[in-house]
């Protein structure tokens, strides 16, 4: 009688992996914005201190609220990548081992990639298109805590806009035309999105004399970066898992 190899693995083992997975992907994407992202860092901040020192004022409370040094902040940036990176990977392990339940079998870390693909589009890419990242010297001190809880709320939205994308595929049947199923997952997507983004207030609040090149800019690098990061997370952990599907496999073939 053949043993069955497709157990799917314990959620510590799978939790290790997501955690590794994305340590490693934050360190990577940490990386990226490091060279993409800091040189228009620098270039905002030369902006913000120059109006600064238009207003002595202004620049000496700016000057007592800088705790921390720009070489800190550098070094900060791979601690926090790093850190933000492997929380993000162990939610995407926790939601592969409880969807694990619908699976017949183990896929080989093939559900992470798509979750990490989801995650990506959801919790990325739809609040980026609505509210993209802005840069120092940009945006109003007064508004930041309504931009951050909008952006949060954002960020929720477009996580059950592929939701909504998921379940009009699922609902329209699994004997029904791929091309339709398509469709129908798109069309649920598309919905969710274009009406979160109407009911959603808008943030105009980049300063006239701004330059539109180096906002863009830093829109693009900070974008980047949280690809780098979910496209390493989910190609890392399927790697990871799929590793320990072999290995599993391979131990638990009869000795002869």
């Amino acid at each position: 009688m053949p043993l069955n190899t497709t157990t799917a693995p314990p959620f510590v083992a799978v939790l290790v992996r997501g955690l590794l997975a994305g340590l490693i992907a934050g360190l990577l994407a940490g990386a990226f914005a490091y060279v993409a992202g800091e040189p228009h860092v620098e270039a905002a901040i030369a902006i913000e201190e120059a109006a600064a020192h238009a207003e002595p004022a202004a620049g000496a409370h700016d000057h007592e609220d800088a705790l921390v040094s720009r070489t800190g902040q550098r070094g900060g940036l791979f601690l926090a990548t790093g850190l933000f990176g492997a929380a993000m990977g162990g939610l995407l392990a926790t939601a592969y081992v409880l969807l694990s339940r619908r699976r017949r079998s183990d896929d080989g870390g093939r559900s992470g990639l798509l979750l990490a693909g989801a995650a990506l589009l959801g919790a990325v890419i739809v609040p980026f298109l609505k509210y993209p990242a802005n840069p120092p010297a940009v945006g109003d001190p007064a508004t930041i805590n309504q931009r951050t809880v909008t952006y949060l709320l954002m960020v929720v939205l477009g996580l059950v806009a592929v939701w909504a994308g998921s379940l009009g595929y699922r609902s329209v049947g699994a004997q029904a035309p791929t091309w339709l199923r398509a469709a129908a997952a798109v069309g649920g997507f598309l919905l969710v999105t274009a009406v979160s983004y109407v009911v959603m207030p808008s943030f105009q609040e980049v300063p006239a004399d701004f330059p539109a090149t180096l906002l863009w800019n830093f829109r693009l690098a900070s974008l980047g970066t949280q690809v780098v990061l979910w496209t390493g997370i989910g190609l890392l952990f399927a790697a990871l898992m799929h590793h320990e599907r072999r290995h599993r496999a391979g131990t638990a073939l009869p000795s002869t």
